[in-house]
């Protein structure tokens, strides 16, 4: 019954990506190639399925270890959760992930970097996929995974820094996603989307979750609060950079039902990270649909692994750009052009702190050693337009594009991007070396985000940074056995 309405259709590449909506016309991909599938679409409304989970045992201490299940604590067991998780495949290099993965068999990044196994060279290759299906076997085999009886939701709490955000895992629905009701803000780099695709495929699982975010909802908020109050978490460990990782499984048959019926009322979900990952599940799931064309809807293959948070809980720092020269101008050449359309200010900074803006549409500019508030004139801009009225659009339509010649930030050599956790410092550090110029950007919100997505707009490149970052590691959602 939940696969009654409207079908929805749309080109694309199973066997070299998939791209949806008004994104897919932006690539380049040869579309008419694609063969046509066929996406169920429902009624406004959200879908979040309960799932077993492949994940780190509680009762398993150390890895290989013979002793019986009934002598380890449950502290040892949250260490083994700790040993077995990891960061997100994508915020590391070959060489960063090989040094995290030493000396540790039981590192997620034997599956989600499985090139650590093979080579850089073959980072995209047939074999190191076929690597990460193996070392997830190997995992289960040995007991560094093992998976829950029960379709299950689970409550995910992350605290960093004193802030609390707390989600749901399950998995919503690829339809849904293919219709665009749940909506994205962002486009996808077809290589990125073939990686995870293949990755995924081979090991028949989603072994990363998407991001995903919802406007407050009072009952989603309420079950949560009587969980957490009246039963122990199964994990509650603290990684190596400061970010608390604590996991409430919730397999009673009542809760579930009353998290899946909440979801119901939930008007739309919104990808706040891992349009990759999004797109990739459901390119897979496109896949298994042609091989088995007698399906039902109702296989696991349907549906896309994601933490689902609460909008008021989540975090998005500032995003900052660093710029490799003046375009040919002088200093004083593009400090009068920029005052056409910015009121510069020098300001006093302590050394390595920066200058960090105090509202929307001021920016912090470094240049020669110094900082300076740089806000944009009244006019600049459209300000009840939901993407040109971004900061980031504001700089690329006033300063990066016309006095600096950087038409295209995605694609320029001459621009970088610093994410806010790095610190302001990393911005003067940039700029004692081969970089001239930088930027500080107030942080986007997640009113913004929200706003980009209902219009059905793409977010200019490199708007949102999210902190912390989810775990890799501890739930696995297996798509066919």
């Amino acid at each position: 019954p939940v696969l009654s309405g409207l079908h929805f259709t749309l080109f694309a590449a199973v066997h070299c990506g998939m791209h949806f909506g008004r994104a897919c016309f932006q690539h380049s991909c040869a579309i008419s190639s694609f063969p046509l599938l066929t996406f169920r679409t429902l009624p406004s409304m959200s879908t979040l399925h309960p799932f077993p989970a492949l994940r780190p045992p509680r009762e398993l201490a150390a890895r290989g270890s013979s002793l019986p299940y009934d002598v380890m604590n449950h502290r040892e067991a949250e260490e083994m959760a700790a040993r077995v998780s990891s960061l997100p495949y994508d915020v590391m290099n070959h060489r960063e992930a090989e040094e995290m993965a030493s000396g540790n068999d039981a590192s997620f990044l034997h599956i989600c970097r499985s090139d650590i196994d093979t080579s850089e060279a073959a980072i995209h290759a047939p074999e190191t996929y076929a690597k990460a299906r193996e070392n997830l076997e190997r995992f289960v085999r040995e007991g560094y995974l093992f998976r829950d009886e029960r379709p299950s939701f689970y409550i995910y709490r992350q605290i960093m820094w004193g802030r609390v955000q707390t989600g749901i895992v399950g998995c919503a629905s690829v339809d849904e996603y293919a219709s665009g009701a749940i909506k994205k803000h962002e486009l996808t780099r077809r290589e990125k989307e073939l990686d995870r695709i293949e990755h995924f495929d081979a090991c028949s699982a989603q072994t990363e979750p998407v991001f995903l975010a919802y406007r407050k909802h009072e009952g989603l908020s309420a079950i949560i609060r009587e969980w957490i109050k009246f039963h122990k978490p199964e994990y509650d460990f603290t990684t190596e950079d400061g970010v608390t990782h604590i996991l409430w499984p919730v397999s009673e048959p009542g809760t579930v039902e009353d998290i899946r019926k909440s979801f119901e009322e939930v008007d739309a979900l919104y990808i706040a990270d891992g349009h990759h990952r999004t797109a990739s599940s459901a390119a897979v799931s496109a896949r298994r649909r042609q091989r088995h064309p007698d399906y039902t809807g109702q296989e696991e293959f349907n549906y896309l692994m994601a933490v689902v948070f609460c909008d008021e809980d989540l975090f998005i720092m500032d995003y900052n750009r660093v710029i490799r020269d003046l375009n040919g101008l002088t200093e004083e050449e593009f400090m009068k052009k920029l005052r056409t359309s910015f009121d510069i200010n020098p300001v006093d900074t302590i050394p390595g702190e920066g200058y960090a803006p105090r509202a929307k549409h001021e920016f912090g500019m470094y240049l020669n050693g110094r900082w300076y508030s740089a806000t944009a004139k009244p006019g600049t801009f459209p300000a009840g337009h939901p993407i040109e009225s971004l900061d980031c659009a504001i700089l690329q339509a006033n300063v990066l594009a016309p006095i600096l010649g950087i038409d295209d930030p995605r694609t320029s050599d001459r621009i970088d991007f610093v994410g806010g956790i790095r610190g302001l410092g990393e911005l003067e550090r940039r700029c004692s070396g081969e970089m001239a110029l930088a930027f500080s950007l107030y942080p986007v919100t997640m009113a913004d985000l929200f706003r980009v997505a209902d219009a059905g707009e793409i977010m200019p490149p490199k708007s949102t940074w999210f902190e912390p970052k989810l775990r890799s590691g501890l739930f696995i959602h297996t798509i066919e056995q």
